[in-house]
């Protein structure tokens, strides 16, 4: 990233899982290509289950027609790790970067990622941590938000951008909706939660969404442009 090339910041209010992992993938090519700036999206999906290249099929509980009646799409992705839920009331970020392994690697990053909401958190008084073996940020024995990522080798230059993300647990109830379903990341011992859980106050995507990109570019030495909210597009795509 150049010095004077702002960070693309998006917030979109819903939009389906296949279209913003296509739209995730073009804006890797055209980073690679030097012809998109690096971006970070920040969106919510409609229920959705995604699992990673562990592929563990056991851990996704219910039926087609369970999943049917609960209107919850599934997806096998590219990402690393295990399976995990995403739906309304959870903010989920795409960091679309890249990075020279010299700099920064996969564990470094990742680390990153993780003080950017434990950051976060801190404004609210929420002591947020790591676990270890685990990925993720936890608050006592549950986590408030998944991170699971993919190192896209760069075909220009010497290096990898990074697609993928977090997805960090807003609105009360929400380990009871769709993180009922699975095991979630493989983790039978330990549940999740959310900020309104913990706090007892309802925080808006989108606040929250603003909220942490300063931290997000305090964390990973970015420069932010303005964040620039699209409609929502929740249609199934792909």
């Amino acid at each position: 990233m150049n010095d004077n090339q702002l960070l693309d910041i998006r917030y979109i209010p819903m939009i389906d899982y296949a279209a913003a992992w296509g739209r995730q993938k073009e804006i890797v090519r055209g980073i690679d290509r030097g012809e998109r700036p690096e971006t970070l999206l920040l969106l919510q999906h409609p229920p959705t289950y995604t699992i990673g290249s562990q592929k563990h099929p056991e851990h996704l509980l219910l039926s087609e027609e369970e999943l049917n009646v609960r209107g919850i799409r599934v997806f096998q992705i590219d990402r690393g790790g295990d399976i995990t839920y995403h739906g309304p009331g959870q903010l989920v970020g795409y960091p679309l970067l890249y990075l020279n392994p010299a700099v920064l690697d996969l564990h470094g990053y990742l680390r990153a990622l993780e003080q950017v909401i434990i950051d976060w958190l801190a404004d609210y008084g929420i002591e947020g941590g790591r676990k270890e073996a685990y990925t993720g940020v936890w608050v006592g024995e549950e986590k408030i938000a998944a991170i699971g990522v993919k190192f896209n080798k760069a075909r220009s230059r010497r290096g990898f951008i990074t697609s993928h993300g977090f997805a960090l647990n807003l609105r009360a109830g929400i380990g009871n909706e769709g993180f009922s379903g699975i095991i979630p990341c493989g983790i039978r011992e330990y549940g999740v939660t959310s900020f309104e859980d913990l706090t007892g106050m309802e925080m808006p995507p989108e606040r929250a969404a603003r909220e942490i990109v300063p931290h997000f570019c305090r964390v990973f030495g970015r420069s932010a442009g303005p964040l620039i909210e699209e409609e929502a597009d929740a249609g199934h795509d792909g």
